[in-house]
């Protein structure tokens, strides 16, 4: 479904900073993908190049083998701190992008409803965001986003500003719409610095090194679900402590790099 070769991504000021370099990778259909590695290596940079909101030097990123040049409305986002806009009611955060996309307001409002529902906010609708909790914002997000019945979904630390019991509920509700047969939205791909949320909700793991971000491995998680977050599984625990491992090889891999540059300039 998305193919990302070779995918290199530049930050140009007063020093050019190489943030992605050479990343390749698959997304198959029906997949939930995780991206995991230390802060400032790319990850949010490549899920927005994903989305078509980030252009990047170098490279392809490929949706059902064509080019993928700006946003596209079978690729949605949520973001991380919600993005809510706060003079609109929850339901019209949903109906708002509906309608920009040239569907009928009655039409719009109705698949709004129907996704609000689904996150259940349905006695929400007229509720404004500054009435509503940290995890009632999100699912308005997660509604706005299904609601384009898009054929992947992207999630940038979705849950990394609520408290843990909000994020543990909502990660079962993803997880519970992710598997809902009655949904266009097949393909998740999220970015975590969470090692355990990612083990716990994905498929594969890809592993980023520290700036210049690499895949440094892809981890399968066959662990067979429904699983139990917070799991006793010891092929759980091998798996989180795996990826960390190779996390904090990485980055003592990058710190090594860095010495040796100071001396050599030195």
């Amino acid at each position: 479904m998305l193919e990302v070769r070779n995918l290199v991504k530049e930050f140009s000021g007063e020093r050019t900073v190489v943030a992605i370099d050479g990343v390749s990778f698959e997304v198959r259909d029906d997949e939930f993908l995780c991206i995991v590695g230390p802060s400032g290596c790319g990850k949010s940079t490549l899920l927005r190049i994903i989305a078509g909101i980030e252009k990047w030097n170098r490279g392809e990123v490929l949706f059902h083998g064509k080019p993928i040049e700006g946003p596209n409305e079978k690729i949605m986002m949520i973001f991380q701190h919600f993005g809510l806009l706060p003079w609109k009611t929850a339901l019209e955060n949903v109906q708002l992008p509906l309608e920009v996309h040239g569907i009928d307001r009655q039409e719009a409002r109705k698949i709004a409803l129907e996704y609000l529902q689904k996150v259940g906010l349905s006695e929400f609708a007229d509720t404004y965001p500054h009435d509503l909790s940290g995890g009632m914002k999100q699912r308005v997000g997660i509604a706005r986003a299904l609601a384009m019945r898009p054929e992947i979904l992207l999630m940038d630390e979705p849950f990394s500003s609520l408290d843990e019991l909000t994020a543990s509920t909502l990660r079962r509700e993803v997880l519970r719409i992710w598997a809902d047969p009655k949904l266009s939205t097949k393909t998740f791909i999220m970015v975590s610095h969470n090692v355990s949320e990612a083990v716990f909700m994905a498929d594969r793991v890809l592993v980023m090194s520290p700036r210049p971000g690499k895949i440094v491995e892809e981890v399968e998680v066959d662990i067979p679900r429904p699983r139990v977050e917070h799991t006793r599984d010891p092929r759980f625990f091998d798996i989180v402590d795996h990826i960390i491992s190779v996390i904090e090889a990485a980055c003592a891999a990058s710190a090594r790099a860095c010495e040796n540059l100071l001396v050599k300039s030195c």
